[in-house]
């Protein structure tokens, strides 16, 4: 009962709410307008107006946008009764992406604050800024202060009661739209890397010709020439420095006073020598713009002999031992030298130091090629077997994984083995990693703590082991040039395992890697309003040889070049040291000779920057 009394109580509520707002007669409602708050009433007020101008580069185009921005503003403004003409602030050649480098608007912010401006023209919200949130703060920050801005592109100003939320919307799509400029402008830039087609700014020793190739600027290179030659003849960067300095030497900027910086930048561009290595940094957030070294998280990009050169290979080449053996002195080690084992199992290997970059591929090719690499072997007789193993094929184990599969993978700078490798040799902690070029195979081998190209590749814990993952400049420098692979992905090798009493050795044959990538895709839309998609996707790649067929014939087996695959009849001698190649490791005395006397002819034909005189005062 009381159930039933309460819905009719409900009822009648609902009632009486439905009648309430059904409203009265309209004609007894007075109708008081709002004040409209639109560009008139700006256009009318009495305000002191500046205006913002910005364009990203200074080129000719951008620069004929900048004045004709800076010309219409300034007209505008005293053109209008109404406005106190408060200047023009600007800047030029200033991506609009990050706040803090720009000093104009910066400035502008603080006059705004300080009551010298009540108003500011811009022509777009992507000349303002194309960062959401730094375009949101000014504008919300000089709302405070009751500064409005004026948009012309897009009609609109922040003054009004739906500016700001009309802006949140604007301002979130100049900032996708930079960010595919970005995107598609990388695309681009990589896309010319892959074809050839290479960026050539200004360069100490050269001239652009008319197709933006580099040309011998003789003058200029002789500058060059003296600071390579004093440098691997043992002189500093601040010596060269100061000697340049001295001779009032040019930079190709026009300064004559040399910094140290400048010698060691000079020193290790590579275009000096010919070649050309693209994409050495790389620029990962458009809002910053702030470039970055690759160091293998894009792909890099070399053309060999692209142009003349200034100095030869083998001086550029020993002067990058050079800078890279300071490395090795701030941390004590030992300097790497070229050496090779010339006799025993591992015949032509050459014991490598894992992040050592002051060789070539082509020192560690002609160190491996410099001893007899043809390692003696039995035929395989079959007429033992009771298995006719005609039409049988040896299948890759990278079909089958596996967690007792050896494998050694590359990527991104590191390396890291299998725990099956470290397995397989029991309690060896310390592996020393050999590189046979001819053969195109990776050989480890145990050593000592104290080898200097020791790799501390993993520990035992509580009877497990720990497998280290560990950088490999220098390694993958070297295979990444020798097999002309991009230096992204991931590079998985398959290893072998052989042993001959207490001889022991893992082999990784670097001719089929498996290589797992990622794959960008642009989709583009077939309406112009539509946004372009971008789809990523890690793949894996398989050798082409693969596509043949599932393996490889068991009868061939025998006939491939890695010692896995032979039967070694002499002695293994698997921990015999490598042999030091003493005249691959530097360049010879009669050689730094010729280098410094030639230095010397060139300088005698420089004038000192002051007056020789005043020495003779002194």
């Amino acid at each position: 009962m009381k159930a039933s009394k309460r819905r009719i109580r409900n009822s009648e509520h609902k009632g009486e709410i439905r009648e309430k707002y059904k409203g009265i007669d309209p004609s007894e409602i007075e109708v008081i307008p709002a004040n409209e708050d639109s560009d008139l009433d700006i256009e009318n007020r009495k305000m002191k107006v500046a205006a913002y101008v910005r364009v990203s580069t200074q080129n000719d185009e951008q620069t004929s946008s900048f004045e004709l921005q800076v010309n219409d503003f300034t007209k505008r403004i005293n053109e209008n009764p109404n406005w106190e003409f408060a200047g023009i602030y600007s800047d030029e050649g200033i991506s609009g992406t990050e706040l803090s480098h720009r000093a104009g608007m910066l400035s502008l912010i603080e006059d705004a604050k300080a009551g010298k401006v009540q108003l500011i023209l811009v022509k777009s919200i992507a000349r303002f800024a194309r960062n959401v949130v730094d375009c949101l703060s000014i504008v919300q920050e000089l709302k405070n202060y009751g500064v409005g801005v004026r948009f012309d592109e897009n009609n609109l100003c922040t003054l009004g009661a739906e500016g700001t939320m009309l802006l949140t919307i604007l301002a979130t799509v100049a900032e996708e739209e930079s960010r595919s400029k970005s995107f598609i402008m990388n695309w681009s830039v990589q896309r010319r890397f892959q074809n050839g087609i290479f960026l050539t700014p200004e360069l100490l020793g050269y001239d652009n010709d008319e197709d933006g190739g580099l040309v011998i600027n003789e003058s200029e290179a002789e500058t060059v020439k003296v600071i390579y030659y004093l440098y691997v003849n043992g002189w500093s960067s601040k010596e060269i420095a100061d000697l340049l300095t001295d001779y009032q030497r040019e930079t190709k900027l026009g300064n004559t006073e040399w910094k140290s910086s400048w010698i060691t930048q000079i020193i290790d561009n590579e275009r000096h020598c010919g070649d050309v290595l693209a994409h050495k940094t790389y620029t990962p957030d458009f809002k910053t713009h702030k470039a970055v070294k690759n160091d293998g998280k894009l792909p890099k990009y070399r053309k060999r002999d692209h142009h003349d050169a200034i100095i030869s290979r083998e001086v550029f080449n020993a002067a990058q031992i050079i800078r890279a053996s300071a490395f090795y002195k701030r941390k004590k080690h030992a300097l790497p030298v070229l050496s090779v084992v010339v006799d025993g199992a591992l015949k032509g290997y050459v014991p490598i130091d894992r992040n050592w970059e002051g060789f070539s591929p082509e020192d560690y090719q002609k160190a491996c090629e410099s001893v007899q690499t043809v390692i003696e072997k039995e035929e395989y007789v079959q007429s033992g077997l009771k298995l006719n193993l005609n039409g049988y094929q040896r299948v890759s184990s990278h079909f089958f994984p596996s967690s007792d599969n050896l494998s050694l993978t590359i990527s991104g700078g590191k390396m890291r083995f299998s725990t099956a490798c470290l397995k397989k040799f029991e309690d060896v902690e310390y592996v020393e990693l050999l590189i046979n070029t001819v053969n195109n195979c990776i050989a480890i081998r145990p050593c000592e703590s104290d080898n200097p190209n020791a790799i501390h590749w993993g520990r035992l814990k509580e009877d497990k082991w720990i497998v280290n993952s560990m950088s490999c400049r220098g390694l993958a420098k070297v295979i990444f040039s020798l097999m002309s692979w991009e230096d992204d992905g991931k590079y998985r090798f398959k290893g072998e395992f052989r042993s001959n009493g207490s001889d022991k050795l893992l082999l990784f044959e670097l001719d089929e890697p498996v290589v797992s990538k990622t794959v960008e895709q642009v989709i583009v839309p077939e309406k112009d309003d539509e946004e372009q998609i971008v789809v990523q996707e890690t793949v894996r790649v398989y050798p082409p040889s693969w596509g043949a067929g599932f393996g490889t014939p068991i009868v061939s087996i025998t006939r491939g070049h890695l010692l896995s695959q032979q039967h070694y009849s002499g002695d293994w001698d698997v921990l015999r040291p490598a042999k030091v190649i003493e005249e691959m490791n530097a360049l010879s005395s009669e050689t730094l000779a010729e280098l410094m006397k030639e230095a010397e002819t060139i300088m005698e034909g420089w004038d000192l920057g002051y007056d020789r005189a005043d020495d003779a005062d002194e």
